[in-house]
């Protein structure tokens, strides 16, 4: 062991409290900076765990590649669409409807739907298309 005269310089500093030091004051000014911002409160709505009774609105349109118009999984022709369209329209106005269209499918069939449903003023309409996985 080594011992210093009483009247020696010292020529070696010991840091490790000073940063012991820093590091603690660093951690409690990020605590205190997370907990001083606060955003507006809220109360928010709870959730309900029972399933929902209500049955799915949204009514698809399938349009194969031979040329085959689907309501949901029935095949109809274009005056049973527009006058099953038209019940549906008259028990809910929002009606929303996703048409489903074969790639291979003639583009014409696709606005003949198209056109029909903008006859019957119906306005939520949603395409599917798939997604490309790169």
């Amino acid at each position: 062991m080594k011992v210093q005269d009483d009247n020696a310089a010292y020529d070696e500093i010991n840091v490790t409290p000073m940063l012991d030091l820093a590091y603690v004051l660093l951690i409690v000014f990020i605590l205190m900076a997370t907990v001083s911002v606060q955003g507006i409160t809220v109360n928010l709505p709870k959730a309900s765990d029972a399933p929902s009774l209500a049955k799915p609105q949204t009514k698809a349109i399938t349009i194969t590649a031979d040329g085959t118009v689907y309501l949901d999984t029935f095949p109809v022709t274009m005056e049973q669409l527009e006058s099953t369209l038209q019940q549906y329209k008259a028990v809910n106005p929002a009606l929303p409807v996703v048409i489903k269209g074969d790639a291979a499918v003639q583009y014409v069939k696709i606005v003949d739907v198209l056109a029909l449903l903008g006859k019957l003023d119906i306005t939520q309409i949603g395409l599917v298309t798939q997604n490309l996985v790169k």
